[in-house]
């Protein structure tokens, strides 16, 4: 019995997390590591956590209570978790399980000063870290108090942050249980802090050391100024010493209190720089038995270093896995495509089907490798400056790799790869006919593959799916295509040159491209205003719409005076446009058509936002804007040296951007409209997987790449463990920022403004959109909780297609991704919204409710109030 409740430290490890804890686990590996040094002690296990709180009165229902709880409602979790630790701390430890643990104290020394440490099972785990969550306690002595801490720790794991960061994290407060790690007290001269790789870059080649006097409790809990050095191979590349006032040592009578230093000591470096390259040497062992880089609680006592944690650095950003031991540089897919959020395998695999370009896989988001571009003179150039264009913080991170000496190595203008984007496009006249003609033909190709997949099951539809990708890329890539939207997009960045140095006029393309034909996804947008407008006059529908909540409501509305002609409005948009829907590149994600309640905040927005034919006046009010404003050039031009020539060339260039401009956005929707195709056969299929007893759900099919699913049809049988495996991957990854630049080094770099023109205490960011606004930020990161009123701005991370809706009903937009050819920035200019792309942490330093200018013609906003 005394093992089942007692364990010593040396006989953990990674197998017993169940049982010790990740704390208790990590450091009885930690303790078999060679020439790895750490205090003795022993665990008490989850099994006596687990027979306590069975005897506390009414736990299950506090449990229950707590699940139900908001993350967000701080003040009722603060207040039940408060009743629970109560609860808890209030029992009496059973005598036999306080004589297990004194038996196994008595080791250490009965009056020996002790650390008495929780150990959740939901702790230092690869996917979170839950540093700081839990209660752990220093230099106590005697078993009657470490028993009493031993409670103490028990309950910690009710402490109100660590409740809501399982919460946050979506971890189950009952799954969770919690072990206590006892050990014999280090009374060190120095400790802190090492991560084996930078936490702040990434830089898995730099380890980065803090240092202190005294105990690691005044550095981790802000009291001091520590001493920081960063560490590359074996010399130290920085180094800052802190001052440091305080130190934290142990109290005579037990516990710690904080003492002064002494004024000609805190300057004085904690370690010297051969103790600081041993305690790296000791990190880079403890890294490579753990497999990936550490975050490390170290003591120096003595004439040795004594490790007390070592959890996994939950921040960093993956690397992409190469193979070869050079050094790549990778460009996010998702800052491109404006959507920076993690992809299931599925939807990996199927972007990586379509794209003609290799992509590397990371955190669940996708990378173009371009180191081979980068190292030749030929192409490197142009692809610093194309996609600087566009995004000049991705150009700007470019410009930073390739300044370090040694990182790229060269090769010759012979070996460069081909053009990343596709080279030079043959000039083809400027006819309306040629849209026409590619978009008849898209839909007309996808019509077919409608008509052929009906017919499928089983292996054979997987196997048709992957032949119709080819079509797909055929459709996609089609030589004409490019020929149409980079001409749009050249004569775009030509007009603005130009404007700028003819007239002074800046960003003059921004106005002469509102309401351009055949931009699909503007048009969407405009439609929905229009199923507003046969709405409105049924109050009837309107309130009940107001209240409905989830996707059947449709089938209600027929009841209803007016029901029928409202369904049928909502059905017709749906059919048009209901394959998109928020990151819609992912083919996992829900569509609007299998969750239509989605369009309701909307459609009751334009209603209460909005007068009958608001669409219709919309657009023809941009188009009236965009010929005033080319009329006014052109007689600006024509006043000029050279007048009427520079005239003429401009009003070729504005009639190419306005006829081709706006089929910029139709690729892409023809291939989410081919994507939604494919979604249905499949989870048709995998419907007919879960009868078989194969699958447990059908969203189990969003856990395997294409080819993994398609050795499940054909097995009929599937890898449970590895579907598991990859749900618990991808919610760590939706916790993951992915940078614009990433190394093979695992720097991440996400480039910055240089530029002079900002105001102090603006925000910088890429002008998209012409333009000054002023009006109310409605900071909104989840687009089916839009709230919006007439005038006001759009603060965002990134939008993608889906949110043209939004867009009609704003007075202008703000967003952390973009750039000037992406989604957000081509919308906002069709509609006459001044933006601003590309604001680094906008939605952190914008709050929801303030008083914002953004300056779409400059490229920055001011936070007013």
């Amino acid at each position: 019995m005394i093992e089942q409740y007692v364990m010593d430290l040396r006989d953990a490890g990674d197998a017993q997390v169940a049982v010790v804890g990740g704390k208790g686990a990590h450091l009885g590996e930690l303790s078999r590591i060679e020439e790895i040094s750490v205090p003795d002690g022993f665990c008490v296990t989850t099994h006596a956590y687990r027979r306590l709180v069975a005897s506390a009165p009414s736990m299950d229902d506090r449990l229950e209570r707590l699940s139900r709880l908001d993350p967000d409602d701080r003040e009722a979790i603060r207040a039940l978790a408060a009743e629970i630790r109560r609860s808890i701390e209030g029992i009496a430890i059973p005598e036999d399980l306080a004589a297990a643990i004194t038996h196994h104290l008595a080791r250490l020394g009965e009056r020996a000063a002790c650390a008495v440490r929780s150990s959740a099972t939901a702790e230092d785990l690869p996917t979170a870290s839950f540093a700081g969550q839990q209660d752990s306690y220093l230099n106590i002595v005697g078993p009657e108090a470490i028993l009493a801490h031993v409670s103490r720790c028990w309950a910690s794991l009710f402490t109100e942050r660590a409740v809501t960061y399982r919460r946050r994290n979506g971890i189950d407060d009952r799954a969770v249980h919690m072990a206590v790690v006892v050990q014999r007290m280090v009374f060190p001269r120095a400790a802190g802090i090492l991560f084996t790789a930078d936490p702040v870059t990434g830089n898995r080649r730099v380890a980065s050391v803090e240092a202190g006097f005294g105990l690691g409790e005044a550095l981790v809990s802000g009291l001091v100024n520590p001493d920081v050095y960063q560490i590359r191979g074996d010399e130290i590349v920085a180094k800052a010493i802190g001052v440091k006032k305080l130190a934290i040592h142990a109290a005579p009578a037990g516990g710690t209190r904080e003492q002064a230093i002494d004024p000609g000591m805190q300057s004085r470096p904690a370690l010297t720089d051969a103790q600081v390259l041993t305690l790296v040497g000791v990190g880079r062992r403890i890294e490579a038995h753990f497999g990936r880089p550490q975050d490390i609680e170290w003591c120096l006592a003595g004439d040795g270093v004594q490790i007390v944690q070592s959890r996994p650095i939950t921040t960093l950003f993956p690397i992409p896995e190469s193979g070869d031991g050079e050094n790549h540089v990778y460009i996010s897919v998702g800052h491109q495509q404006m959507m920076t959020d993690p992809m299931k395998p599925l939807g990996l695999s199927f972007w990586q089907m379509t794209t003609p370009a290799p992509m590397a896989e990371a955190g669940g988001r996708l990378f173009v490798d371009v180191t081979a571009r980068l190292a030749a003179p030929a192409t490197r150039a142009g692809l610093v400056e194309l996609i600087g264009k566009s995004d000049p913080l991705i150009g700007d991170a470019l410009r930073t790799v390739i300044e370090r000496d040694g990182f790229i190595r060269p090769v010759s203008d012979q070996d460069a790869p081909g053009p990343l984007l596709g080279g030079p496009t043959e000039p083809i006249e400027t006819d309306p006919a040629i849209v026409t003609e590619l978009i008849g033909l898209s839909e007309a190709s996808v019509a077919a593959a409608e008509r052929e997949i009906r017919t499928k099951s089983g292996v054979a539809l997987l196997d048709f799916i992957r032949t119709d990708i080819q079509e797909l890329r055929r459709i996609l890539f089609d030589p004409r295509s490019r020929q149409v939207f980079m001409p749009a997009m050249e004569a775009t960045w030509w007009l603005n040159e130009r404007l700028e140095a003819w007239l002074g006029e800046r960003n003059a393309a921004d106005t002469l491209t509102q309401s351009v034909p055949h931009n699909v996804t503007s048009e969407m947008g405009l439609a929905l205003l229009d199923v507003a407008d046969v709405i409105r006059p049924h109050p009837e529908v309107v309130a009940f719409l107001e209240g409905a909540e989830d996707d059947g409501f449709l089938d209600g509305l027929p009841r209803l005076a007016g029901g029928r002609e409202a369904r049928d409005a909502i059905e017709a948009w749906l059919d048009r446009y209901g394959m998109r829907c928020v990151g819609e590149i992912d083919i996992t994600r829900p569509r609007w058509s299998e969750r239509p309640s989605t369009l309701v905040p909307l459609i009751v927005g334009n209603i209460r936002n909005f007068e009958p034919g608001a669409g219709e006046r919309r657009f023809e009010q941009g188009r009236q804007e965009a010929w005033r404003k080319e009329q006014e050039l052109l007689e600006r031009l024509r006043a000029l040296p050279d007048g009427e020539a520079k005239a003429a060339e401009t009003k070729l260039m504005i009639d190419r951007v306005r006829t081709f401009i706006g089929y910029r956005e139709y690729p892409k929707y023809g291939m989410i409209s081919r994507y939604f195709v494919y979604k249905r056969a499949l989870m048709a299929q995998a419907e007919r997987l879960v009868r078989a007893g194969v699958l447990r759900e059908p969203e189990d099919i969003f856990y395997l790449a294409f080819q993994e699913l398609h050795d499940v049809v054909r097995a009929n049988r599937a890898d449970y463990g590895l579907i598991e495996a990859r749900k618990a991957a991808f919610t760590s990854y939706e916790g993951l920022t992915p940078p614009r630049v990433l190394t093979s080094d695992g720097e991440a770099l996400n480039g910055a403004y240089r530029r002079a023109d900002v105001p102090a205490g603006a925000l910088a960011g890429l002008a998209v959109s012409a333009g000054t606004v002023e009006g109310r930020a409605r900071v909104i990161l989840d687009m089916a909780r839009a709230d919006l009123e007439p005038g006001d701005i759009l603060v965002t991370a990134h939008t993608d297609p889906s949110w043209t809706p939004l867009f009609v009903a704003v007075a202008g937009l703000v967003t952390e991704v973009g750039g000037l050819m992406t989604h957000g920035a081509v919308i906002a200019r069709e509609y006459g919204l001044p933006a601003v792309v590309g604001v680094l942490d906008a939605t952190r330093l914008i709050h929801d409710g303030q008083r914002i200018r953004v300056h779409g013609t400059d490229g920055y906003v001011e936070i007013l109030s």
